[in-house]
């Protein structure tokens, strides 16, 4: 099970809605079209067109198991007081005196440039539960950053 903002499952599901109802219709349209173009062993359009095919249905597949498997994150039964799900962390790595700031997301929402980390990432999952003025103590492949938690906020 996934736990997913609303905006993001609104998002998710808007897509599928767009995959379905517009793209895959013209992408059947598209192949039934190369595929009249004669033999389909030289046909470059038409394995294209199946290219594309395969592709919109694989997203389609996946968005319609990621939908099915999710339920949107009450924001009213997140704790305040602790880093959760949807929480905005400032956080100093100990041995650097570097500050950083990141919001804790699921995995399907996970956007480093917007400053959004997944709660399964190393600092993600170091940083869930703990309190302000905590260490937390991340496993990265360059060995254990220790992270003391500056503020807790939500959005």
């Amino acid at each position: 099970m996934e736990y997913l903002s609303k905006q993001r499952y609104d998002e998710l599901s808007a897509e599928l809605k767009h995959l379905i109802g517009e793209v895959y219709p013209k992408v059947t349209e598209d192949l039934a079209e190369a595929s009249a173009q004669g033999d389909r062993s030289d046909n470059a359009g038409y394995r294209e067109a199946r290219r594309i095919q395969a592709k919109t249905i694989s997203r389609i597949r996946f968005l319609q198991k990621v939908l099915e498997h999710s339920r949107v994150i009450d924001t009213d039964a997140l704790p305040k007081d602790k880093v959760s799900l949807l929480s905005r962390v400032v956080f100093t790595n100990l041995a650097t005196n570097v500050r950083r700031e990141f919001k804790i997301v699921s995995p399907h929402e996970m956007d480093i440039a917007a400053g959004k980390i997944s709660l399964k990432s190393p600092i993600g999952a170091a940083l869930m539960g703990k309190k302000v003025g905590e260490i937390a103590e991340a496993q990265v492949p360059s060995g254990t950053l220790r992270l003391r938690i500056e503020s807790i906020t939500f959005d």
